[in-house]
């Protein structure tokens, strides 16, 4: 690289140091494809609005034990003074909302709902968090074995794949959870309750997740960094975990933003169906179950819950779309 010409005529060679540190003397880095990426997700204000919104959503489910006792009653405390008797319905303006009770009182019991849509949050988004990590596992495991071995395997998983997505999730959901006794496993109550959850919704959904893996596995089986490996003596599993898998972790971390919501729904229409936590464990989808008996004299009742799944689906969906977008410019 040469300068420009001097007041002399002559042309001079540039210092090394000068055309790599430039005038400022910064030595120029280069860029990791995260760094790219995140680049590119913090300037989407969209998708990083949904990730703030999803950031506190996660600190109201961990620290809900400490706003509720600030704002709020505990959740299963009844106040039956708050409660019109002749019509069972909460006596004030708007489902009986004051400063003590921000959201208002559930009808018949008078139960702080404010608590109970913070401890719902907690119950909704485990579910939601573990169903997906275990749907992820499962799916990435047999996408990858699909995608890389070939032949019968891929044969055999993709008949696998085609068997699960044709399931009737969710009658099975409804049938199972209801014949599960109450004590089962070494488990009862509440844990019980989620544990089965996340066993039905992340276990039958592994495929919708395998197949997208599986495509990418075999796109990048080809690749030439593979082939390299492979020259190398490295073993199968070597290349699996090594070379393939790092670079499925953007499809998987995209993937599983939006697997979230679709996890948080299901568990509602679980909860709201009556298969889910049982009572007075509060969840979203059972305060929109009990809701639809008393709506026309609690509307608060039915508006809260449903705006907690609203606002933690839509936040989850933006972020993961401007992922999707950051990791893969050209879906723009």
């Amino acid at each position: 690289m040469t300068a420009p010409l001097d007041v002399t005529g002559s042309q001079s060679e540039a210092p090394p140091e000068v055309v790599l540190e430039g005038a400022g003397r910064q030595a120029i880095q280069g860029r990791s494809l995260g760094r790219i990426a995140w680049m590119r997700l913090k300037r989407d204000k969209v998708a990083m609005t949904g990730a703030a919104v999803v950031i506190i959503l996660i600190l109201v489910a961990v620290f809900a034990p400490l706003l509720v006792s600030w704002l709020g009653h505990p959740p299963a405390e009844w106040h039956r003074e708050k409660i019109d008797p002749a019509i069972q319905a909460p006596i004030g303006a708007f489902g009986g909302i004051s400063r003590d009770f921000l959201f208002g009182v559930e009808p018949t019991t008078g139960r702080d709902l404010f608590s109970r849509v913070l401890y719902g949050a907690r119950i909704s988004l485990l579910i939601a968090f573990f169903a997906t990590l275990l749907c992820v596992l499962l799916g990435t495991v047999m996408g990858m074995i699909a995608g890389f071995f070939g032949g019968w395997v891929d044969a055999i998983i993709s008949r696998l794949m085609d068997i699960f997505l044709a399931f009737p999730l969710l009658v099975f959901a409804l049938a199972l959870a209801g014949v599960i006794p109450d004590k089962a496993f070494g488990l009862s109550g509440d844990a019980l309750r989620i544990s089965l959850l996340v066993f039905i919704i992340g276990f039958f959904n592994w495929p919708y997740i395998g197949r997208i893996i599986r495509g990418q596995t075999l796109s990048l089986r080809e690749r030439e960094f593979v082939d390299a490996a492979r020259s190398l003596g490295a073993r199968n599993h070597s290349i699996l975990f090594r070379e393939i898998l790092p670079n499925l972790l953007a499809p998987v971390l995209v993937y599983s933003t939006l697997l979230i919501p679709s996890n948080i729904l299901f568990e509602a229409a679980l909860s709201f169906l009556g298969v889910g936590v049982r009572p007075p464990t509060p969840t979203w989808g059972g305060m929109l179950a009990d809701a639809v008996h008393n709506y026309d004299v609690a509307p608060n009742y039915m508006i809260f819950p449903g705006l907690a799944i609203f606002i933690t689906v839509l936040s989850f969906n933006l972020f993961g779309d401007g992922l999707r977008d950051a990791f893969d410019p050209k879906s723009r």
